[in-house]
């Protein structure tokens, strides 16, 4: 069975779209805590590095879900655009 251009098309943007996802979170986890253990170890402290991680993760997880929305989130807005599941209609 042959598969044709648009499968490996699609596989290689999953594989890329998981990949920016991954980046994504180790970068806004992995920055801040780097910062925090440093703050931390220049005055002596134990809660930059926590304070920093959650704040990193929450940043991280913000970003992925725009990201999440911004590829899926037309397909939805199509589907439920005639406004006629709302009450929406029109009188003449």
């Amino acid at each position: 069975m042959k598969r044709g251009k648009n499968d490996s098309r699609s596989t290689f943007q999953a594989l890329a779209l998981v990949s920016q996802l991954g980046l994504t979170m180790v970068t806004a986890i992995g920055l801040p805590t780097a910062f925090g253990i440093w703050l931390d170890r220049k005055f002596g402290t134990a809660w930059f590095t926590v304070l920093l991680f959650i704040m990193g993760t929450v940043a991280g997880g913000q970003s992925v879900y725009r990201m999440i929305r911004k590829i899926y989130g037309p397909e939805e807005k199509e589907q439920g655009s005639s406004g006629e599941e709302h009450g929406d209609h029109k009188k003449d």
